[in-house]
């Protein structure tokens, strides 16, 4: 969250509690990396918050280059592997296994550029507007590729799932970054990670779907032996 440190904390608390409800809910391993989307916001968002102490107060002003690593790090290298992994993981159909798996190794082709450029090229973070700006010396002849790879791994994924309420959340992930790119193109990397923290919401809501879904299928199962 970009607005302020009070929100960013806030936000880290909330979506805190979400994710551990969301795990709690989770009926299998394999449901653990798609239920722990909620807390991974959490962890990102309450970084970017010591980052806003950091910009604004001298005594933290020594974090001020660890949290701007961190933040990008989740932002632009555990994302667009974690959201394809996830989803593929739930998956049990073949013909959509096979699909997510070239979208998870699209997102991993991703993850590893951008962790390379994070690590070779100089990073800046500073106020600007109001938010958070991140100035990144990424090479500019592959900004617009990479940048398009990195949507269709982060939100076709959704909507090639087997399960009926996934398609949720990759409208929440393209409302989320039209919104952003439109009303904050300076800022995306900031403002669109706090508008994709609403996201774990609808986490949430197919964690409880599967959950009711297997509880279904588990009383049909009885009844179809009785």
């Amino acid at each position: 969250m970009c607005f302020s440190a009070t929100a960013s904390f806030s936000a880290g608390i909330i979506l805190s509690t979400i994710g551990v409800v969301s795990v709690k809910k989770a009926e299998s391993k394999s449901q653990l990396a798609f239920a722990s989307i909620p807390i991974i916001f959490a962890i990102q968002q309450i970084t970017e918050g010591i980052l806003w102490l950091a910009l604004t107060n001298p005594d933290f002003a020594f974090l001020k280059e660890p949290c701007t690593y961190i933040f990008l790090f989740f932002a632009q290298v555990v994302w667009p592997f974690w959201v394809p992994y996830s989803i593929l993981k739930l998956e049990k159909y073949y013909r959509k296994i096979t699909g997510k798996r070239i979208l998870k190794s699209i997102g991993a082709i991703v993850s590893l550029y951008l962790g390379y450029c994070l690590i070779v090229y100089p990073v800046n973070a500073s106020i600007s507007g109001m938010h958070i700006t991140y100035d990144q010396a990424y090479p500019a002849s592959l900004s617009l590729i990479v940048g398009l790879l990195y949507i269709i791994a982060t939100i076709v994924p959704p909507f090639y799932s087997s399960f009926n309420r996934m398609w949720l959340l990759g409208v929440s992930i393209l409302i989320s970054y039209i919104i952003t790119s439109v009303f904050y193109t300076d800022y995306v990397v900031s403002v669109w990670c706090f508008f994709a923290s609403i996201i774990s919401i609808t986490v949430y809501v197919i964690i409880l779907e599967m959950k009711k879904s297997k509880a279904k299928a588990d009383i049909n199962k009885i009844e179809f032996q009785t």
